[in-house]
């Protein structure tokens, strides 16, 4: 079977992680401030390391303040835990539809759901193209809500020379190993506001703090808790292997636009397909290469490319669907081009290692299925 992602591994990480694992640090140690300063590099703000990509939403909303009562505006086209670990902590969540073209959330839909209970408005750069931050940014700013963005998508895009990690508030990262760069599990939260990236960092170090001690007097050892917060250390093993992906994100990038350019090229003309669009001033690095099958067939398409042994993928259900939500009173109908979206979406594979003959299988199976 031919994976829709992959992670690209090769012997420099191999070394890398072979390098911790014969140090003294095998959790928090100078490989963590390294790969912290690493990712600062590649997303335009400092960067606190966490678990995964989940844990990392969960810290930033917690370094936002969100609590009980507070309410997140999100996209329903999206993995689960971008609202769910807003809910972890109390808030409601308000779902507003995306654009048609992108799969972003829809600025114009933001600004009709917003309230003054609104605490976070969450955006995702969906297979990698950047949300329209700019007009979320007003938004958020008319009513007092922190911008979280995540990025667990688009480590490595740009927006007018901008990085990700520059666009919103607190923006969030996944290196799954079928994301753009790995660290097997983990993840980092950004964020061009010191003091709310100080709080994530004492969040994700369950809640420990050693400076501005309320008993100052005890000693050396002392430390104390003022807040609740989570281990979500990401240990020096895997911030090796992350340090070590991160001088290869350019190759990564490039690899994956030119597949992006073959899919565009050689799907150009097939039928019954809609291909994803880039915006200009957008500089994205593609995770997912998601095109829309039209008349209903998505789902004989989806059945027949796997039996191909073609891995293809449907990112993502519709959050509100979920019964963890329908049983909150969420209901279908709610985002309807989100829902019309997801009737559609297939993501073919993409990912650094993919050759160009394999590539050339997975357009040859599509046509054939399509009937070009």
């Amino acid at each position: 079977m031919l994976p829709y992602g992959r992670q690209s591994i090769d012997q420099s990480d191999v070394e890398a992680v072979v390098a911790a694992l014969g140090s003294d640090w095998l959790t928090t140690g100078p490989r963590v401030a390294q790969f912290e300063a690493d990712i600062e590099a590649v997303a335009g703000a400092p960067a606190v390391t966490v678990t995964n990509g989940t844990t990392a939403l969960h810290t930033a909303y917690a370094a936002a303040g969100v609590t009980a009562g507070d309410e997140v505006v999100t996209t329903p086209m999206t993995f689960v835990a971008t609202a769910s670990a807003a809910s972890l902590l109390g808030a409601k969540i308000v779902f507003a539809d995306i654009e048609d073209e992108t799969a972003n959330i829809d600025p114009a839909a933001v600004e009709a759901a917003v309230t003054p209970r609104t605490k976070a408005i969450g955006a995702v750069d969906y297979a990698g193209h950047p949300a329209d931050y700019d007009a979320l940014r007003k938004i958020a700013d008319g009513v007092g809500a922190v911008l979280v963005g995540d990025a667990a998508h688009s480590i490595g895009s740009t927006v007018h020379g901008r990085p990700v990690g520059t666009l919103a508030d607190l923006t969030t990262f996944s290196f799954f190993p079928t994301k753009n760069m790995t660290t097997a599990e983990g993840g980092a939260v950004a964020s061009i506001r010191p003091e709310l990236l100080q709080r994530a960092r004492t969040f994700r170090t369950i809640g420990v703090v050693r400076d501005n001690l309320r008993h100052p007097d005890e000693g050396a050892w002392f430390y104390e808790v003022h807040e609740f917060g989570n281990n979500y250390r990401l240990p020096d093993v895997l911030c090796a292997l992350g340090s070590s992906q991160l001088k290869r994100l350019a190759a990564f990038k490039a690899r994956r636009q030119q597949l992006t350019a073959r899919y565009d090229e050689l799907l150009a003309d097939v039928p019954g397909l809609r291909l994803p669009i880039q915006r200009e001033g957008v500089d994205p690095l593609r995770h997912l290469y998601p095109v829309r099958v039209l008349d209903g067939r998505r789902r004989e398409v989806f059945e027949r490319m796997r039996e191909a042994g073609i891995g293809v993928q449907v990112n993502y259900i519709p959050v509100y669907w979920h019964p963890v939500f329908t049983d909150l009173g969420y209901q279908r109908g709610m985002c309807p081009v989100a829902e019309t979206f997801y009737a559609e979406q297939l993501s073919l594979p993409l990912f650094v290692d993919l050759s160009d003959a394999d590539q050339d299988r997975v357009v040859e199976t599509l046509r054939n299925i399509l009937g070009s």
